[in-house]
């Protein structure tokens, strides 16, 4: 059970009182405190302050609260004599005082925490006679982390400032397939609300193009000409959530002709409604209701884990099988009455939910593009270490598939300009 917040403050205080009298009623062997504290580096003192970790330690136990261990961050190993420093004056077991700097890799974090008797402490607090820990899994995953056999390099079009840490997941979830295929996957983030039409062809240089999540109607233009570039140049694409609506909207104008399709998320009085909420389309009587829908967002969010059957023969089949279960966190939906229109344009529907007729995946035919989906949930939540998940680890395998597709291309025209 983990206990967020900083200790002392008042929003976290019941949940300390809570857990202190739910580890009295569990007994002293059925529970077992570990506490993180930060121990900065002042580069003016030249030296590790153990002062925040004291005082946070003395506020713990001010409520009853006493630390079986110390999690100690820092951005450098803390020396034994700063340990036994904190030991004293928090009375925690020196053992129990562990040191967690900065790694390059969270992987090898485990080891870390191994290598200091972290484990053995807990099992023993808990009498719990356990094996000796087996790391091999772990130090393999750090092996294939240090030791690429390649790179690829994807461009994640989003419009989040910081978008590094806005979209932890994506970025996890592709460094997982990378790990699968043996390659380091690098992602350069671009700001959607400064790509238009004009500066697109900056997209040339890379293997795959992916477009994130979110809400709100800033930088969705940018969005929509990445997935029309990446279309129309047979660049890799995945869209997730609003990257596969963006993905749905360019198609709608460029390729199945309805002038000006839009979501009434970003434009209520669009003529072509063809990403709307739900209630927009089903309560409409066979015609297409518009309504300003930013004042009835509440309970309108889709939540939660929902399967979907996939269409036989498509590339969503061969990466999902016959159906897919995938997590979901959005609002806005991909138009029913319009889904026929697109089929016909030639954009594969390739699963929908059977009784709301709601879009789950799209893509585009092989003989179209070589890899082109965008997905409605959210499959990054899923994907784990050493398996990756199995929509990233297609679509990195696209990505390595284009890049080698135009290193032979560039070979060959420089063959010609040689003969020539």
């Amino acid at each position: 059970c983990e206990i967020g917040g900083t200790v002392g403050d008042i929003e976290s205080l019941p949940f300390l009182e809570a857990v202190r009298q739910f580890s009295l009623k569990l007994g002293p062997t059925n529970s077992a405190f570990v506490h993180l504290t930060y121990v900065p580096w002042i580069a003016a003192a030249g030296e590790l302050k153990t002062k925040p970790t004291q005082h946070t330690v003395q506020k713990m136990r001010e409520i009853g609260l006493q630390p079986d261990a110390l999690l100690c961050r820092a951005d450098r190993p803390i020396p034994d004599e700063e340990r036994e420093k904190i030991s004293l004056f928090t009375n925690v077991a020196p053992q129990g005082v562990i040191s967690v700097w900065d790694a390059d890799t969270i992987y090898k974090v485990p080891r870390m925490l191994h290598e200091q008797g972290l484990d053995e402490l807990i099992c023993m607090k808990l009498q719990l006679l356990t094996r000796p820990a087996h790391l091999r899994r772990w130090d393999k995953l750090v092996y294939e982390v240090e030791h690429p056999r390649g790179d690829v390099t994807i461009a994640m079009c989003g419009k989040y400032t910081d978008l590094s840490d806005s979209y932890k997941s994506l970025n996890e979830a592709l460094r997982h397939a990378g790990i699968h295929h043996h390659v380091r996957v690098n992602i350069e983030y671009f700001d959607s609300e400064s790509l238009t039409d004009d500066n697109a062809e900056q997209l040339a240089r890379y293997d795959a193009i992916l477009v994130p999540g979110g809400f709100g109607k800033r930088g969705v233009e940018g969005k929509i000409t990445a997935a029309r570039y990446a279309r129309e140049n047979g660049i890799p694409y995945l869209g997730i959530c609003l990257g596969m609506q963006v993905a749905t909207i360019e198609y709608a104008r460029n390729k199945a002709g309805l002038t000006g399709a839009n979501s009434t998320e970003f434009d209520p009085e669009t003529p072509h409604p063809v990403i709307a909420l739900i209630d927009e389309w089903q309560d409409a009587d066979g015609s297409i209701q518009k309504r300003d829908a930013s004042s009835n967002l509440g309970g309108t969010m889709r939540l939660g884990s929902q399967s979907s059957d996939v269409k036989p023969g498509t590339l969503a089949q061969k990466i999902y099988g016959d159906v897919v279960t995938e997590r979901h966190r959005h609002r806005y939906e991909a138009n029913e009455l319009y889904l026929d229109r697109l089929q016909q344009a030639g954009l594969i529907i390739s699963a929908i939910t059977q009784r709301e007729k709601l879009t789950e995946m799209i893509e585009l035919p092989t003989e179209a593009h070589p890899w082109f989906v965008g997905v409605q949930f959210h499959p990054e939540f899923t994907s784990t270490p050493w398996d990756g998940h199995p929509l990233f680890n297609s679509f990195v395998a696209a990505a390595l598939h284009h890049q080698a597709m135009m290193a032979q291309v560039a070979e060959q025209l420089g063959d010609e300009a040689e003969s020539a």
